[in-house]
């Protein structure tokens, strides 16, 4: 009934969308430009890497994630990959298995630390992808581990045996922290501590790392992440090309905003990412 509820929403929006004075989003290039969906997909198409930053409850941002992800499919077929911060490295074997229709549903959400939004937001897409043999891969850190890292350091990950740390990128990890996105972060390590920065530096690398381990010469990958990730070309992407060399015209993303008028791309939201996606502040929020 949830599931049903929300893509009423969304048809409902959709429809508002194509009005032009009261549209549910519009989107525009890195310099602010609007461009049709078809222009987006159509350069989205042509790209090995492709990263959609999203505002985790905004419904415009699902439906558009599954929009890409059926055209994703349509032209790469098994070529195909797709990945998300949303699910953690040591959940792989029961997405697999799930994946596979060796257990069902029920008990893939028992054993699974999935979201609060699973239902309505990612399980539809987790479901085209094991209709259609999709791997879905699971980059994220363990949660644990990310949370050691801010209460204690880095070098607490030292202590983990061996089988813990193959859920975590190789270590130690790079980290420039005059990048823009963790630059930013700095000023809160007042308020959150010293580790503020690395605590979500190593969810980058760990999820970049997840990507290179499963990527192959011919596969296109997609991947959904929370847009702080991927903005600016930053963090996962800045280490994809430390890990594996990955050229940034290889690359593309997509950044999901909000503004009270969305006429117009707010200057502080242009070159977040290649395609940005803006939708009014007040759309109605998927929890």
């Amino acid at each position: 009934m949830k599931s049903s509820l929300l893509i009423s929403f969304i048809f409902s929006f959709f429809f508002l969308g194509l009005s032009q004075d009261n549209p549910a989003y519009v989107i525009y290039n890195k310099a602010g430009k609007k461009v049709s969906f078809s222009k987006m997909e159509k350069t989205i198409l042509s790209k090995k890497y492709v990263f959609f930053g999203e505002q985790h409850n905004d419904p415009i941002a699902h439906w558009l994630q599954f929009q890409i992800l059926e055209a994703l499919f349509e032209k790469h077929k098994s070529n195909l990959m797709a990945g998300s911060e949303m699910f953690e490295r040591d959940n792989q074997a029961v997405i697999n298995r799930y994946l596979n229709n060796q257990i069902d549903e029920k008990k893939f959400q028992d054993s699974c630390r999935i979201w609060t939004n699973f239902e309505t937001d990612y399980k539809p897409m987790l479901d085209f992808a094991k209709l259609n043999n999709i791997p879905w891969i699971a980059t994220n850190i363990p949660r644990k581990f990310a949370s050691q890292v801010f209460k204690k350091g880095v070098l607490s990950l030292d202590s983990l045996s061996i089988e813990q740390k193959k859920w975590i990128c190789p270590l130690p990890f790079p980290l420039d922290t005059t990048l823009s996105q963790y630059a930013a972060l700095s000023d809160g390590e007042m308020h959150m501590g010293p580790n503020f920065v690395r605590a979500q530096a190593i969810k980058d690398a760990t999820m970049a790392f997840s990507i290179k381990e499963n990527l192959n010469s011919k596969s296109v990958f997609y991947h959904l992440n929370g847009a702080y990730h991927s903005d600016f070309h930053q963090g996962i992407l800045w280490y994809l090309q430390q890990y594996n060399g990955v050229k940034l015209d290889e690359m593309i993303t997509i950044s999901t905003v909000s503004q009270l008028d969305i006429s117009a791309l707010d200057d502080e939201n242009k070159g977040k990412a290649d395609f940005i996606i803006c939708v009014p502040e007040n759309m109605t929020k998927t929890h």
